[in-house]
């Protein structure tokens, strides 16, 4: 008898195992699905250069722009302009300088966020710096453009949206196996 329950209890517990090992391989493509479909973790709409959108000249939205730097990354990272009033639907395209401020080459990747999470279902980014990373000699100095519009789409309460960027050592992510 005493085995028996032993033997039910180690039949759970490998039949524990195997469900989370099945869900720790779902969880990845669900996650990204959950992120596309509510703008989490500031993943936002790709666009390429050839889709266009119909731009709503009555309706302006101030586009706010961030940058933020890992503590790691001796970098100089700033938006040129820290907002911009633009017609939903209309191109438009902003700057980033990135300095790298040490004497050797450096690696950076930066990760986009977008505020309000709504909001970046709606934000359409044609061109960007954190599509790659970025390799930056010694003291190198570089604008970086990134090129958007927000979709008409957007839902009349949200009149701010705001783009930021978190720049990280790529180099060392990649020491790191990571």
């Amino acid at each position: 008898m005493n085995q028996k329950i032993h033997r039910s209890i180690l039949v759970q517990a490998v039949a524990v195992c195997i469900l989370m090992f099945g869900f720790g391989f779902a969880i990845v493509p669900l996650y990204r699905v959950l992120c596309d479909i509510t703008g989490i973790n500031g993943r936002m709409a790709l666009v390429t250069a050839a889709e266009t959108a119909s731009v709503d000249p009555t309706r302006m939205v101030t586009v706010q722009f961030v940058a933020n730097r890992n503590a790691n990354l001796p970098w100089e990272f700033r938006p040129d302009v820290a907002t911009l009033q633009v017609h939903p639907g209309e191109t438009n395209t902003v700057t980033y300088l990135a300095r790298n401020l040490n004497d050797h080459p450096m690696v950076g990747r930066a990760v986009p966020s977008i505020a309000p999470g709504e909001a970046a279902k709606y934000l359409r980014k044609i061109e960007c710096f954190c599509f790659t990373e970025q390799a930056f000699e010694g003291g190198e100095t570089r604008h970086m453009p990134v090129r958007f519009y927000i979709d008409a789409a957007l839902p009349p309460e949200i009149g701010t949206v705001t783009l930021s960027y978190t720049f990280f050592d790529a180099g060392q992510q990649a020491a790191l196996g990571g």
